[in-house]
């Protein structure tokens, strides 16, 4: 038990002494004052990692405030939903079409569904009455024959196998016995059945679909082929680095044709890469990034660490914008780069305001700086919503008149209440992001072809992360290194509206017909966009927008 002084004690206390006693008392209560603020701010992180958790655990993904004039950040294709989808998207209470057909839109235009058709095959079934059933009905001539009624309905024809053999004709001189071979194509792999339609069908289904090897082997069983998933992890290997890398190459030097692209990362576990099991190695996507970009191009790159070196590596030659994240990788790239300019994200701005807000109590949230914030945030982002189809020049002007108005607004008042914040906890930290990507986050103003966020990157990192869960062909550098280049193709080809299977089998029938050629310029005809592409790889498109 601490010891207590009596009044009476005191009053007879020198008052030198007196004076050391309350100077000691003062440093104790200083100390004790700091520790208790010290032990307050541990306590506020503990509750907000406890919500955070919580959150992430019962609520919602979405980051989307309670403001029914809040600028939608929802993803493009909306929620995401892969082996639930029927559970996910059926409605039991549905009444059943009476005829198959695109989805009906009120108030289409005339000639809408046969433009929605159009493009494939058509197998025509003729329904007639015979002559003797027409006299029956109508008597002898007593008929007159009206227009056809046409319906239709989509038909689905299953997949098969069949085996290709050619019979190449050998012929031999009766002089000399010099012999000569009918001209023929060439094996795709040397010692291997795979041929350009098979090597397609698993690209397709493993990289385009995201079905695990084990499940296309037994899919291929049921129809009679016996194939390994050993069998198919090496046609994969062996198709992108004799074949696809090529093209791949190709895209890389295209890219630097952007004046915008966008890049991110994300980690993969790879099994034999020489270091201790669980180690993390990166997928890193670049793509182009342009609000009006059309021709579109996306990559994967498969490295073992995250650290500079690699973009440093990839965009050595880049002269332009890159949108990304506030990982400082890109701002380190930045500075050794002479050409290259690094422009920040504001979704990943707002995404750190968004997680402080959820910490606060509903009561007092919408009077806290963080909502403000966010309201600030929204409006920039409703105001460049409205700027999405002009052309780059006409954006940039409305984003200097309307927009960099309401970015120094923001920047202006966060700087006036940082200092009432504190140094810890989530508001803390959006705070501190905010202000230290300033730079970055101001590139867009600059240019109109600059994205306020990097969102297109983050959907094909997602998509990748996706197929991931299901791909055992990632075992080693090799085949890691190898499934960024088919999944590069891949995902370009689908961004540019292309058919990823009759891609694929297009590019494994025509770039080995090119191999012995020193001269790469036959790729330009191979190019996502290119107008020599056969009609059948692209796909049908359709319009469902409303008239």
């Amino acid at each position: 038990m601490a010891f207590k002084y009596t009044e009476d004690q005191l009053n007879k206390m020198d008052k030198t002494l007196l004076i050391e006693l309350f100077l000691g008392l003062q440093d104790q209560m200083e100390d004790l004052t700091k520790e208790t603020h010290a032990l307050n701010e541990k306590m506020q992180l503990m509750m907000e990692q406890l919500v955070l958790g919580k959150q992430q655990l019962f609520g919602r993904s979405t980051e989307r405030m309670e403001d029914t004039e809040q600028i939608c950040f929802m993803e493009v294709d909306g929620k995401i939903v892969f082996f639930n989808e029927a559970e996910a998207v059926s409605d039991p209470e549905i009444e059943e079409p009476e005829e198959l057909e695109l989805q009906k839109i009120s108030r289409r235009k005339k000639g809408k569904k046969d433009q929605d058709l159009s493009g494939i095959p058509v197998r025509r079934i003729d329904h007639y009455l015979t002559e003797q059933e027409l006299e029956d009905e109508f008597g002898k001539n007593g008929w007159k024959q009206l227009p056809d009624t046409i319906s239709r309905q989509y038909c689905f024809v299953p997949a098969k196998v069949e085996i290709e053999e050619h019979h190449i004709g050998v012929y031999a001189d009766r002089k000399d016995e010099h012999m000569v071979r009918a001209p023929h194509p060439r094996s795709l792999l040397h010692g291997s059945l795979v041929s350009p339609s098979l090597g397609a069908a698993i690209m397709n289904g493993k990289y385009v679909n995201a079905v695990p090897l084990y499940r296309l082997e037994k899919e291929f069983t049921r129809y009679g082929l016996a194939i390994s998933r050993a069998n198919m992890a090496n046609w994969m290997i062996r198709l992108s680095e004799e074949y696809l890398s090529v093209l791949y190459d190709y895209l890389h030097q295209k890219l630097y044709e952007h004046d915008v692209i966008g890049a991110d990362e994300t980690p993969v576990e790879v099994n034999k890469d020489g270091r201790p099991a669980g180690s993390r190695s990166y997928i890193w996507v670049y793509r182009s990034g342009g609000m009006n970009s059309r021709r579109q191009i996306i990559l994967y790159e498969y490295q073992k660490t995250r650290n500079a070196s690699h973009p440093l590596k990839f965009l050595k030659d880049y002269k332009g914008i890159c949108v990304t994240d506030g990982y400082q990788v890109y701002h380190t790239a930045e500075r050794v780069l002479e050409h290259l300019t690094v422009a920040g994200c504001w979704v990943h701005a707002r995404r750190y305001f968004d997680q402080a807000l959820k910490v606060i109590p509903k009561k007092i949230r919408s009077q806290s700086l963080g909502y403000l914030v966010l309201k600030k945030i929204q409006a920039i982002y409703r105001e460049e919503g409205k700027l999405r189809d002009l052309t780059s020049e006409e954006r940039l002007r409305q984003r200097q008149v309307v927009i960099k108005p309401l970015v120094d607004a923001l920047f202006l008042y966060v700087k006036q209440h940082q200092a009432a914040i504190g140094g810890q906890g989530k508001l803390a930290q959006a705070v501190t992001y905010l202000l230290n990507q300033e730079k970055y986050l101001r590139v867009f103003l600059e240019n109109g072809e600059v994205p306020m966020d990097n969102n297109t990157s983050e959907r094909a990192i997602r998509g990748f992360c996706i197929g991931r869960k299901n791909w055992q062909l990632i075992d080693t550098i090799r085949g890691a290194e190898n499934s960024a280049i088919i999944y590069s193709i891949a995902e370009t080809a689908k961004a540019n509206d292309l058919k990823p299977y009759e891609y694929f089998e297009y590019l494994l029938t025509e770039i080995p017909k090119h191999m012995e050629e020193t001269d790469l310029s036959f790729l330009e005809k191979l190019l996502p966009w290119a107008e020599d592409l056969p009609t059948n790889i692209r796909k049908i498109k359709t319009t469902n927008k409303r008239s």
